[in-house]
């Protein structure tokens, strides 16, 4: 619709390299390249829709070394999961309030592969942003990536930004 801003979703997660709150290298890449290079300085020509998920373990427990002796110990754990994704979404939203740029953001629990698929079809976004950490052929095919998934599946156009060289550590799964 013509005066609507382009609604743009960024699928983010936090740094396996420096653990919450800060935002993985692929995701702030991704982001300030979508700033960059589509925003530019219409900021009132586009919305953000950072979309966070959380994945939980496989047995459902994301502390597996942690002792679990009342229903307060689980509280107490949901309530810091929660709290972890709310910090790396105040990351991006506080940026987008700094440069002028409309945003929404929110988290899901689940498999990130199907809950970003599954939340552009709800939400509709004119695209995605997927951040990519590069990994070779070799690892891909064990571990299969995100961008890939979305790539195929995602029900709009999907950008997928590379990380730069110097960007990139010495382990390509770190992020």
């Amino acid at each position: 619709m013509e005066g609507e801003p382009t609604r743009i979703m960024l699928a983010v997660n936090q740094s396996t390299i420096k653990g919450y709150p800060h935002a993985s290298i692929s995701s702030s890449r991704a982001f300030e390249w979508t700033l960059q290079k589509i925003v530019r300085s219409n900021t009132s020509g586009f919305k953000f829709l950072f979309l966070h998920v959380q994945v939980p373990d496989e047995d459902g427990f994301d502390d597996v070394d942690s002792i679990f002796a009342s229903p307060d110990d689980f509280k107490d754990l949901k309530q810091r999961d929660n709290a972890r994704g709310l910090q790396l979404l105040e990351f991006f939203v506080n940026r987008c309030h700094e440069i002028g740029v409309a945003c929404e953001a929110w988290l899901k629990k689940g498999d990130p592969t199907e809950v970003i698929c599954l939340e552009v079809k709800r939400v509709q976004p004119d695209f995605l942003v997927v951040g990519s950490r590069g990994i070779g052929r070799f690892k891909r095919v064990f571990v299969g990536t995100v961008s890939e998934f979305c790539a195929k599946h995602a029900e709009c156009p999907v950008i997928t930004v590379k990380r730069t060289v110097d960007e990139t550590p010495e382990d390509h799964v770190d992020d």
